[in-house]
């Protein structure tokens, strides 16, 4: 039976057993320099871009001969590999991975990548990078033109300044091995604002590191914050008990976009991003000393995936991207208008929950989500506390409205 063989390229000349594998096939599937050093192939060369066109040349190839596949570094990582499992059988593959990209970028680096988190962005989108790559102390970040180090540096420079997290650019340190394996490799290492405005060849990986600063809490758990752990103005504040039921009745994705709509404090929205990492949360507020609040929770509380939006719904919401659940916790008297936006930007599946404590919310919100083609149920939270001294509170009851499609 013949065979496709993947190998893993890392250094600037094949070597003799590579070569030899090479004679055994009739076929090559290489791309750029590798191809270029593949130029004695006395067999067929085609390129691995597009990748359905070499998957079809390797497909009628592989029943009258062999094959090779020329890849950087070790192809099951991040690498061809995984989709050429997908497209045949594991026994018509065979790999020879070489040492890969992301270890010799860390040993450039002089830094273990066992405790860093792995992040690919090549050829993918994100509605927030700064989210994606900022939670960790230590990243490594495999690139692409989109998404460049000075790119991200920008990227990640704009959202901490509009958070007011100075300490944070001063601090963070961006690295960069570029054209690894080649004559002209290079290490940059950096500030934000250095690697923003610097030029990197396309052939890069970045290493971020990000310090632990004073103020920022470390808490044994993620979903669970007290209104004293919250910074917050007069009381305005989503109570423990109802914040709970109202992520309960929100039933986020793992990743995603959340609308937290008059989002105040930034209680839901600080427990949100806590407990769903990889989720995207805007924080829509447009009074200025309740952003402040939300700003100085993202920063105490490391929640780069918050973004706060400062202004009125429904106004501000035009520009977000569709999101997969939406909380309503005020609206400034535009509810109507802004369920009305919401059935239309929502994806398929979502959620839409509007938290009411007076009467007329209470009543039209439920006819304002049916309208809108929402399935619409609905529980009341009534909170009697006692405290440890036997002190009692009692809470005016706020009405839970979840809406599904």
């Amino acid at each position: 039976m013949y065979k496709v063989s993947v190998i893993g390229i890392s250094e600037p000349v094949l070597s003799l057993s590579q070569l030899e594998l090479l004679d055994t096939c009739s076929l090559l599937i290489a791309t750029g320099r590798l191809r270029d050093m593949a130029a004695d192939f006395s067999g067929k060369i085609q390129s691995i871009a597009p990748l359905e066109q070499a998957i079809t040349a390797i497909r009628s190839t592989l029943p009258t001969g062999n094959i090779a596949v020329l890849a950087s570094g070790d192809p099951l990582f991040y690498g061809i590999g995984k989709r050429l499992l997908e497209e045949f059988l594991p026994g018509q593959l065979e790999f020879y991975p070489a040492l890969s990209a992301l270890q010799r970028a860390c040993a450039l680096f002089k830094t273990p990548w066992d405790d860093a988190v792995i992040v690919s962005l090549h050829g993918r989108q994100h509605h927030h990078i700064p989210g994606l790559l900022l939670k960790n102390k230590k990243t490594i970040v495999f690139t692409d033109q989109n998404n460049s180090p000075q790119i991200i540096a920008d990227k990640i420079n704009k959202y901490l300044q509009s958070i007011g997290h100075i300490d944070l650019i001063e601090r963070i340190a961006f690295s960069v091995a570029e054209n690894l394996g080649l004559p002209n490799e290079n290490v940059f290492t950096g500030s934000l604002e250095e690697t923003a405005k610097n030029d990197f060849s396309p052939l890069n990986i970045l290493y971020l590191q990000r310090p632990h600063l004073q103020g920022q809490k470390q808490t044994s758990f993620d979903l669970g914050l007290t209104e004293e752990e919250i910074s917050h103005s007069r009381g305005l504040i989503t109570k423990n008990e109802v914040r709970a039921v109202t992520l309960h009745q929100l039933q986020l994705p793992r990743q995603g976009v959340f609308w937290d709509i008059g989002a105040g404090s930034g209680s839901i929205s600080i427990e949100a991003a806590r407990t769903n990492p990889r989720l995207t949360v805007y924080a829509v507020e447009h009074k200025e000393e309740e952003l402040n609040n939300i700003k100085e929770n993202i920063r105490r509380y490391d929640c780069f995936n918050v973004i706060p939006v400062f202004g009125r719904a429904p106004e501000v919401l035009a520009d977000l991207p569709a999101p997969d659940r939406v909380f309503i916790g005020g609206s400034t008297g535009s509810l109507a208008d802004i369920v009305r936006l919401v059935a239309k930007q929502l994806t398929a599946n979502g959620h839409l929950v509007i938290n009411g404590v007076i009467e007329k919310t209470i009543t039209t919100a439920p006819q304002y989500m049916r309208e809108a083609g929402f399935a619409v149920s609905r529980c009341v939270i009534n909170i009697n506390r006692e405290s440890k001294n036997g002190a009692v509170q009692n809470f005016n009851p706020i009405t839970i409205m979840a809406g599904t499609r």
